[in-house]
This record gives C-alpha cells, structure tokens and sequence, in this order.
C-alpha cells in the first residue's frame, strides 16, 4: 500500500463514507477504488483532481509530499527544526523526561538512518506512520486527560479513537514495514550489517541509548507478563 492509497482509503473513513457512495461521487466503479484504496491500480490525474476536490485535500497532501492538508506547508528534510540538536539540553521540569527524550531520539535517528541507507522509501514512510500514529495517541491522551480541552483539532472522533482506529493504523503500518523488509530481504540478501560491533563503530552514541531502551523494554514486557 502506497502513501496514495493508505490517505485515499483513511480520508473516506473519516467522511463516514461507504466506498459505493465515495465511488459514485469520484465518478469510478465500486471496484476500481477499492483497487486504488488498496493499492493495487494507480489511478489517472484526472481521478487525483476529483478526489482532492471531493475531500477537500490537496494533492501534495494526497500524494504524501505533504502532513498538511492545505499543501501550504511542505518542507524539506533540511527545514524541518531538529530538537536533538538544538542547544536546549534540558526539558523543563523533569530529569526522567530529559532522559526518555534524548533515549528515543537517539534510537529512532539510528533507525531512520538505517532505513535510508536500505533506500526503500515504502519502509521508511511505514516507520514514519508507525511512529506518527504512535506520537499522535500518547498527546491525545494527555490532551483529553482533563476532559475540558475541545476535540475539533483531531480528525477522529472520541469513538473512533477508543475503539482502536489509531491502534490499526499502526497494525497496519506495521505490516506493510515488514512486507517491504521481506521483500528487500529477497532481492538483497540481507539488511544492512546490524551485528554489535558494527553498530557500536556506526552509531556509538544512538546504539548506546538503544539498548537501554531494549533492555528495560524487554523486562517490562517480561514483568507484566508475570502479573
């Protein structure tokens, strides 16, 4: 499944829409957006222009070249501020925050770095939504935590999100990653050396935080398996 197809398919849940009446409204049969939806066709410029006007999208944000829906906001890799390298070294009001901060981004930039060196954008744009999805659960629940804060900033809806669509977006994302490995696996042989020497000499500082991170992770899921 493509940017295209993934954003295709989760702006008409959004809509609340069947994929008949989407269908009928973009002027394609029932089957031919199911195979768009699904990635399995590649659609015209003219289905594109139908589709962005019918939810109300840009195309950049359709196509994946953008997060915002407008399109007014595509930047590139190089404009994108980069807090773990700015000068401020502490978050405010907490050394275990500051702590858990610099641990993920130190062990999600060794893992990006990985995926660009396999080259495979389909793998890195699944890792992003993987951990997008992820970012976008733990702020929503702090966001929601005191149950005054208005929810018209979120595109689902209180029910949508406690019945898990944001959790089987991750699912998803998570699958189609290790789809993309398998398949990487079989034309390449391997991945990228990832024994540890190699990646101590590689990433002597983001290797470190990982595997703290494997560590207590690992033993967390241990422990609760025995409560």
């Amino acid at each position: 499944m493509t940017d295209f197809s993934r954003t295709l398919a989760l702006l008409r849940t959004e809509r609340h829409t069947s994929q008949r009446t989407a269908a009928a409204a973009l002027e394609v049969s029932q089957a031919l957006l199911s195979h768009y939806e699904n990635g399995i066709r590649e659609p015209g410029l003219a289905f594109v222009i139908r589709a962005c006007d019918y939810y109300s999208v840009s195309a950049d944000f359709l196509l994946g070249r953008s997060m915002s829906r407008d399109g007014t906001t595509i930047l590139l890799p190089e404009e994108l501020p980069d807090a773990s390298a700015s000068g401020d070294k502490q978050v405010k009001g907490s050394v275990l925050a500051l702590l858990h901060k610099k641990l993920i981004v130190n062990s999600v930039s060794m893992i990006f770095d990985i995926l660009g060196k396999m080259g495979r954008k389909e793998a890195i744009s699944a890792a992003g939504a993987y951990l997008g999805t992820g970012c976008y659960k733990l702020f929503r629940h702090i966001y929601r935590a005191s149950g005054k804060n208005p929810t018209e900033i979120f595109s689902l809806n209180d029910r949508e999100f406690a019945f898990g669509l944001a959790d089987a977006d991750m699912c998803i994302a998570e699958v189609e990653l290790a789809e993309v490995l398998a398949h990487y696996v079989k034309e390449k042989g391997e991945v990228p050396a990832l024994d540890d020497e190699n990646m101590k000499q590689q990433y002597p500082t983001q290797y470190q935080s990982f595997l703290q991170i494997l560590h207590t992770t690992g033993a967390r899921i241990r422990g609760n398996q025995n409560v």
